[in-house]
């Protein structure tokens, strides 16, 4: 491909900047300089209107699973949209949504049988809420409505799952949002309350506070409990041993539905199809996006198990939720062709393969007076940045700002290394390759955090 003139270059940034409303960004950042413009991608590298390559570190967006320029993808798309390029499933049905709902309840863990389609995460996580709201009032408990999720946990942008969502900040322009969700601890070991706890003591503890908040809201009023199976927001929290099979009991004492939104956690990231059976527990929902088609087509789900269908099975009886281009027939069938290249290329046996590696490489870095913790899972990392490594002292908000707004995220992409410096919490950085990544790429991932950190310290 031919790299654009500066002419060209120049057109598309000042374009962008004129027209282009970003998402989650500071728009005044781009006043008076050049927005980045992504223009092309082969497996794990992506390329700007310049021709300057970066590592991409992120999977774009924890999205890009089986990697950039998969030409198989492309063209399911094309001969699936020469077919049908679009029909609903709103009382019909076509071959593509019905083969990979099919596919997806045979992956899925027990009898979560039927699969809700959506067109991304956010509409996932609303269409459990609102399914479990609407079975409860069919199975005789109205009043079960409210929803608990953790502290710092991300779960969507739109109002409901916003209002799950666990990150104040995000949340503050848009109140009042939909009532009855709350918070409990996250299970950031890294920052556990009794520095005497073991892992294990750690998770019961993390896992009965939920106990503790049904009790307090009233078991009758509570419908469900929300968790990723590596919480993202805050950066990579794994589940300590234990902890998941606790909480299982907890909802089933209380007759709460247990959500496991693995928008991120599914589809190979830690190295099974659902996190779920990375970490051996039943949901009662899945919530899924993203890495289902690896981001080629808009696509999401929400899977439910089969006693949650029941009440729909009979009568009149149905659930009044639609989205228009949920199970779009282009979607599903590059859904099908990603799940097709997944299952040939061993991609779950490569990520349980190679997440050894990966961790060995960012452990490097602990030997950086900046880098605090190392944690996560699969090929899902987070590296959490402190002031003082012995006492874990934090950044304070202006100091967080001007080392990650101010400093890192530019410099990283400089560097030639596409990641997220994140403050959801404490300051983090986030690694999420495509799952073709190999130890080439962690290695070059290594070198570069190492370069930047060191100099983000020396900036201190």
């Amino acid at each position: 491909m031919t790299d654009r003139s500066p002419a060209d270059v120049d057109t598309l940034s000042d374009t962008a900047r004129d027209h282009l409303w970003m998402h989650f960004t500071r728009l005044s950042a781009y006043q008076s300089a050049p927005v980045p413009v992504i223009t092309r991608g082969d497996g794990c590298y992506v390329w700007d209107s310049t021709g300057r390559r970066y590592l991409d570190g992120l999977s774009a967006l924890f999205v890009v699973q089986t990697g950039h320029g998969r030409q198989e993808l492309a063209d399911a798309a094309a001969k699936q949209a020469s077919e049908l390029a679009y029909f609903p499933i709103w009382s019909y049905a076509h071959p593509k949504a019905i083969e990979l709902a099919a596919r997806l309840a045979d992956l899925a863990p027990g009898d979560l049988n039927r699969v809700f389609f959506t067109t991304g995460g956010s509409e996932a996580v609303e269409s459990a809420w609102k399914l479990a709201r609407s079975y409860f009032k069919r199975v005789g408990k109205p009043l079960k409505t409210k929803v608990i999720s953790r502290a710092v946990a991300y779960h969507g942008s739109s109002m409901g799952a916003l209002s799950i969502t666990g990150i104040p900040p995000f949340k503050q322009d848009f109140e009042p949002l939909v009532p009855s969700t709350m918070r409990v601890p996250n299970t950031n070991y890294y920052r556990r309350p009794d520095e005497s706890m073991t892992p294990e003591q750690f998770g019961i503890w993390a896992a009965d506070r939920i106990a503790e908040q049904i009790e307090f809201e009233g078991p009758d009023t509570v419908a469900a409990v929300y968790l990723e199976p590596v919480q993202n927001a805050g950066g990579c929290f794994p589940p300590p041993p234990g902890y998941f099979q606790r909480v299982r009991e907890i909802c089933d004492r209380y007759d709460v539905l247990l959500v496991s939104d693995e928008v991120i956690c599914a589809f190979g990231r830690l190295g099974e199809w659902f996190g779920a059976d990375r970490y051996g527990y039943q949901p009662d929902i899945i919530t899924v996006a993203k890495g289902l088609t690896s981001g080629y087509v808009p696509l999401g789900a929400m899977i439910a198990s089969e006693r949650l269908a029941e009440p729909f099975l009979t009568g009149t009886n149905w659930f009044a939720h639609g989205i228009t281009y949920g199970g779009h027939p282009v979607g599903s069938a590059v859904a099908l062709a990603n799940l097709d290249i997944m299952e040939r290329e061993g991609l779950n046996q490569h990520v349980r393969e190679n997440s050894p590696v990966f961790r060995s490489y960012l452990e490097k870095l602990l030997d950086l007076p900046i880098v605090g913790d190392v944690r996560g899972d699969g090929y899902f990392f987070g590296i959490e940045m402190v002031k003082d490594k012995s006492t874990k002292e934090t950044f304070n908000a202006d100091e967080s700002e001007r080392l990650l707004r101010g400093f890192l995220s530019q410099a990283l992409f400089e560097a030639g290394l596409y990641c997220r410096a994140d403050d959801r919490g404490d300051p983090v950085i986030q690694l999420a390759p495509p799952l073709t990544a190999t130890e080439t790429q962690f290695a070059e991932i290594e070198q570069i955090l190492r370069a930047v950190l060191t100099e983000a310290h020396n900036r201190l």
